[in-house]
């Protein structure tokens, strides 16, 4: 039984190991337009966005102010980020600096700003930036049609997922029984051959002992 504890214990830290999912919509940039920058050389700006602890991604073609540049969402260095769908990101826009690099804005970016039926969202710092951003997954319509079927198929992919843990949990068990009680029963088996092993031996010396064979009857 204690073989059988130790493989549950193992089977539940396995499957408790495994990392909690959690939904996040996909983020691309429509469009930006800057109204300054922070070079003092007239050198051409590198503007880049960023989210907290994630990687910075650079937008090689923004290099003029006042100059609307549109984008249409499959460029290389799309998407920007990925929002969840219960907690924000502290993101924003910066531009790369050999000392330190400046900040055009820096706000908290939650799938709730998206609450537009097409799925944008414009934010506007003044004498900074103007920026669209989609994300059809995070706007209000889309979770009533797509969330859904999303929540369907989660429901669904999660309850195969239950009943093929439980079917692994139920299998590694019984083979763990299986193997504790084949053992178990050699273990006696063994434990019987030897008790009928001694008594043999014993019902022998009884014998001798009545026909006078024995080891004393010699010395006599």
């Amino acid at each position: 039984m204690a073989r059988v504890r130790r493989v549950l214990f193992w089977l539940c830290s396995i499957l408790l190991s495994f990392p909690v999912l959690i939904p996040a919509a996909v983020v691309t940039l429509d469009s930006i337009e800057i109204f300054t920058t922070h070079e003092w050389l007239l050198m051409k700006p590198t503007v880049y966005f960023r989210c907290s602890g994630e990687n910075r991604t650079v937008l090689p073609d923004v290099k003029e102010k006042h100059v609307v540049y549109t984008f249409k969402g499959v460029e290389s260095w799309q998407p920007l980020t990925e929002l969840p769908d219960i907690k924000c990101k502290r993101c924003g826009f910066y531009e790369k600096d050999a000392i330190s690099d400046d900040t055009f804005d820096e706000w908290e970016f939650c799938a709730s700003d998206f609450s537009m039926p097409d799925g944008k969202y414009t934010h506007f710092k003044d004498k900074e930036l103007n920026a669209t951003f989609i994300c059809p997954e995070c706007s209000p319509h889309a979770n009533v049609t797509v969330g859904t079927s999303r929540s369907k198929e989660d429901s669904s992919g999660m309850h195969w997922a239950v009943i093929a843990a439980i079917i692994a949990v139920a299998s590694s068990v019984s083979i763990a029984v299986m193997v504790a009680t084949y053992k178990y029963w050699q273990k006696r088996k063994r434990q019987h051959e030897q008790a009928r092993f001694l008594k043999l031996f014993e019902e022998t010396d009884d014998i001798e002992d009545e026909l006078g064979i024995g080891p004393l009857s010699h010395v006599i």
